[in-house]
């Protein structure tokens, strides 16, 4: 029996073109298991106060005046994806970090903290793009800002802490305002106060689409957070 030789060599071609993409399609998901479970490793865990603070100096307790937010402060994101079919958290952070809040009477009377946009990382260079670009568009907004509205007691930080305190504020990113509130941690360190927070937000909120490119796609909520070293101001 004579074989079409033209048909034998479209079933080879087809045969070899459904292997080559099922091969490709190997090679994605792998490749992103590698880079989401090996290569990237865990997300950063949340940011958090030291355990082991020193001690106020000099014996004063008195919290009253204006404090600085000062070096060593980061402020940043976390949000969960669906990187090809792959659970990722990703958290990005900046050290780029100012603001300055008053206590008075032993409470928080007014507080502004403010996170330059154009500088926070991943671990990704690519969506870092994403995120300066058409997420934030930090061209235009290159600043987000938080504004406490409510005061925040501070009773039993005399002591050193740490106490466990709820800040209401307006959150700005892009020119979009929304109040959200701050699960703080605060405690003395030396002759400065941390505080280390961190709160939900819906991205809707803000006017912000959540990225959904097929292979990634984006939660659309997730969590700002902060550690702060605040200094006499």
């Amino acid at each position: 029996m004579e074989v079409d030789q033209m048909s034998l060599f479209t079933r080879r071609r087809v045969v070899i073109g459904v292997g080559s993409l099922a091969a490709l399609v190997l090679i994605v998901i792998g490749g992103t298991y590698l880079y989401v479970n090996v290569i990237s490793g865990d997300a950063p865990a949340p940011l958090s106060l030291e355990s082991s603070p020193p001690p106020a100096t000099g014996g004063n307790t008195d919290l009253t005046g204006d404090w600085a937010v000062a070096g060593g402060s980061e402020a940043g994101y976390r949000v969960d994806e669906v990187l090809n079919g792959q659970d990722n958290t990703v958290v990005g952070r900046t050290s780029d970090v100012t603001g300055q809040v008053t206590v008075a009477n032993d409470e928080v009377t007014a507080g502004e903290i403010t996170v330059d946009m154009t500088t926070v990382t991943t671990d990704s260079g690519s969506r870092d793009g994403q995120f300066r670009g058409p997420i934030m568009q930090t061209d235009e907004f290159p600043t987000s800002t938080f504004t406490l509205t409510s005061p925040v007691p501070l009773t039993g930080l005399d002591a050193g802490g740490p106490i466990s305190v709820t800040a209401t504020g307006d959150l700005k990113v892009r020119d979009v305002t929304h109040s959200i509130e701050i699960q703080l941690e605060v405690q003395r360190s030396g002759n400065g106060v941390q505080v280390a927070g961190s709160g939900a937000i819906q991205f809707s909120d803000f006017d912000v689409d959540p990225p959904n490119l097929g292979f990634v796609k984006v939660e659309d909520h997730g969590t700002v957070e902060f550690l702060l070293t605040l200094d006499r101001g």
